[in-house]
């Protein structure tokens, strides 16, 4: 029996199982380990440490109990006692342990509205540790959002400050944020208050192992015949009804839209479910999604899909996965694998229900009272309907009639529909819908919240939208290798984050080994992700939302590629010497750079014939193809691709003149200062060198 069967047949948490177990002496790894029979059966069907206060209830207790159970508990009433107590007292007592040390509380100074960030400055801690308690306390935020003071007080009695006399600075705020933070105003976030709501879910993994069609199976196991007719409806995100409660799906196009969402700041993944066929194992895209779980931080259950082929072999599957570190629970691991089948629906109410104990352990809570938060799942403009926004209620109640600033738009909820196509009313916590009434199309990712009025709406969406215009003048750089020494000072950095590539595996590995030796305890090197083969649009999307620099050695990156690097504010280095990629990561490292030196070409001209002319030697007859060749230029000399040597052009001559530079499709004669070797088809590239200084 597994530890959360018996969880359930004793009407017991997870948690409160595995802490029980820990108590009688019985060592269990996760809540899905197998338990011998003895030891379940010697389990309380109730943990015992109330028995103290309430002695006359033991009785009807044990009548409950069976007879196993009351037989092993005569032993051990004693021993088993006081290790589950703790959990139990452990809320009341937290009141008592946060009012005790406000005598020693020292006074902090705080301006609001505040942002998370400079809450977090003023505290002495890292902005991540910042947002991870406001996670516990169920408030999602981002780093440039506006902090209330419930929140900000909590947060900072336990770090040992009070705020006693907070100071408003409406000078120092712009209008439109000033308006966005006075008019959406969370609710205080208590712990109690926070009820469990659905797990957001996301499948992902290679193309045609069966996510959509496996969605669409557990959509349609899901829905009434009544309903059947909704099946067509698509919002991007389902909710759907399984037997332990409730669970959301979101329907992303693939990783792409994963990490774009993430790289706006939008954590909406609680679980990441990565399908893989039973017949085909591990592939390309089941590793990048594997990577992009990591950098998310996301739990991973796996299905593996397609069992009911002939060629199914689900044992090598696990075997693969161990290999990248998953280690299935039937080899002594972690991770949730289910074997399931899309095509004859075998094993998905087994998925569903790991869905929801993977849940469970999580302890997901958010709101349901209160203005609503909400985040932009797609949207889309219709010629009939306008702009139609799907949203994914975050915490709070999103009603019919709320005025609402999303992204850099304002709007009003005319109607909301569920993934049925039904209208609604209202939608709590872990709630897809799509809403009407927003006027403009907001990127995926976005912030949606519920402002005062539609006055407030508006004056927010305008200050938004000052500031990106001002956000846009201005060059967005992600990561750089240049300003890590500058973020560590400042302590914002404490890791550099790398995507680096090769060309082979075993160059690979001495390059990571490398790198690998840097870390110091100031500054980490982190690998996002490490690979063979040339730069691709998926490591530019990973390294963007992770904040990533790109190394890539002996490979080089199309100029698409890295177009896209630039929008995208991603620093890609590309490097032939392994010492120089060590050298140059490590002055990051140091704050050493020397300045950036590029190439700039100026023109090119292809040889069309050598000439040997007496007292002045070889000459090339060209014909400029490109740009323009001019005296003094530095040059390089390509033959099939490859340098074949470096000069300066001295002389330039046209029919019989001299001349200092010419144009493209002009033809000319070309002496070099020492190369002579002139081969008919040589390419010569006249460039510049140009340096960038440092910003440190």
């Amino acid at each position: 029996m597994r530890v959360y069967e018996l969880a359930k047949s004793l009407k017991l948490a997870n948690k409160e199982l595995l802490a029980l177990l820990s108590g009688m002496g019985i060592e269990v790894k996760s809540h899905s380990s197998s338990l011998p029979d003895e030891p379940a059966a010697s389990v309380p069907a109730r943990p015992t440490p109330p028995a103290p206060a309430a002695a006359p209830a033991a009785p009807a207790a044990a009548k409950k109990a069976p007879p196993a159970a009351a037989e092993a508990r005569k032993p051990k009433a004693a021993p088993p006692a006081p290790p589950p107590a703790p959990p139990a007292p452990a809320p009341a007592a937290a009141p008592a342990a946060e009012g005790a040390p406000p005598v020693a509380l020292k006074s902090l100074a705080v301006k609001f509205p505040v942002t998370v960030r400079e809450f977090a400055e003023g505290l002495g801690q890292k902005p991540n540790i910042i947002l991870k308690k406001l996670m516990e306390m169920g408030l999602f935020c981002s780093l440039n959002q506006f902090l209330d003071e419930g929140p900000a007080q909590a947060i900072a009695r336990e770090y040992g400050f009070e705020i006693k006399a907070p100071v408003r600075g409406p000078a120092e705020t712009p209008p439109g944020a000033r308006k966005e933070a006075a008019h959406h105003r969370p609710a205080p976030a208590r712990e109690e208050r926070a009820s469990p709501r659905a797990p957001v879910v996301t499948l992902m993994g290679h193309i045609d192992h069966g996510k959509t069609s496996l969605l669409d199976a557990v959509r349609r196991s899901r829905i009434a015949a009544s309903e059947a007719g909704g099946i067509t409806q698509h919002i991007g995100a389902y909710r759907i009804k399984a037997k332990g409660g409730n669970i959301v799906f979101l329907d992303t196009p693939g990783h792409k839209a994963f990490t774009t969402m993430r790289a706006r700041g939008a954590q909406l993944t609680d679980i990441v479910v990565l399908v893989v066929a039973a017949d085909d194992g591990i592939m390309p895209q089941t590793l990048e999604a594997i990577d992009h779980a990591r950098a998310a931080g996301v739990p991973v259950v796996v299905a593996i899909n397609k069992i009911d082929k002939s060629t199914a072999a689900p044992d090598r599957v696990k075997r693969q996965l161990a290999e990248r570190d998953l280690l299935p629970e039937e080899m002594g691991g972690k991770t949730i694998c289910v074997p399931v089948s899309a095509k004859t629906k075998e094993g998905l109410e087994h998925l569903l229900e790991m869905i929801l104990l993977q849940a469970e352990i999580m302890e997901l809570k958010a709101i349901p009272t209160g203005p609503a938060e909400a985040v932009v799942v797609e949207a889309r403009h219709t010629a009939d309907r306008g702009p139609v926004v799907t949203l994914l209620v975050k915490k709070g109640t999103l009603r019919r009639g709320d005025s609402l600033v999303c992204d850099v738009f304002s709007g009003k909820v005319k109607s909301m529909f569920d993934d049925l196509g039904r209208e609604v009313k209202e939608a709590g916590p872990s709630t897809p819908v799509e809403v009407l009434g927003i006027l403009g199309v907001p990127a995926a990712g976005a912030l949606c919240i519920v402002a005062a009025d539609d006055g407030a709406a508006r004056d927010a969406a305008e200050g938004r939208q000052a500031e990106r215009k001002t956000k846009s003048r201005e060059t967005v750089r992600r990561a750089s290798l240049e300003d890590l020494f500058q973020k560590i000072s400042q302590g914002v950095a404490k890791e550099l984050n790398l995507v680096v590539k090769a060309d082979v595996q075993g160059t690979l590995e001495a390059l990571l080994r490398s790198l690998e030796e840097l870390s110091t305890p100031k500054a980490e090197v982190k690998f996002i992700r490490t690979g063979v083969g040339a730069i691709s649009e998926s490591d530019v999307m990973l390294a963007a939302a992770s904040g990533a620099v790109i190394v890539g050695f002996n490979v080089k990156a199309e100029s698409r590629i890295k177009q896209m690097a630039a929008s995208e504010g991603v620093d890609v280095r590309e490097y032939a010497i392994i010492y120089e990629a060590v050298d140059e990561v490590t002055k990051a490292l140091e704050g050493l750079l020397e300045p950036k030196i590029e190439e700039q070409s100026l023109g090119q001209a292809r040889v069309k014939q050598v000439f040997k002319i007496t007292r002045v030697g070889t000459v090339a007859g060209c014909e400029v193809e490109k740009g323009k060749i001019a005296r003094g230029n530095r040059v390089k000399i390509l033959r099939a691709g490859q340098v074949v040597g470096k000069d300066t052009v001295t002389s330039i001559k046209r029919f019989k003149d001299t001349v200092d530079e010419v144009g493209a499709g002009m033809e000319c004669g070309i002496s070099l200062g020492n190369f002579k070797d002139y081969h008919e088809g040589d390419l010569i590239e006249a460039y510049r060198v140009k340096e960038t200084a440092q910003t440190l």
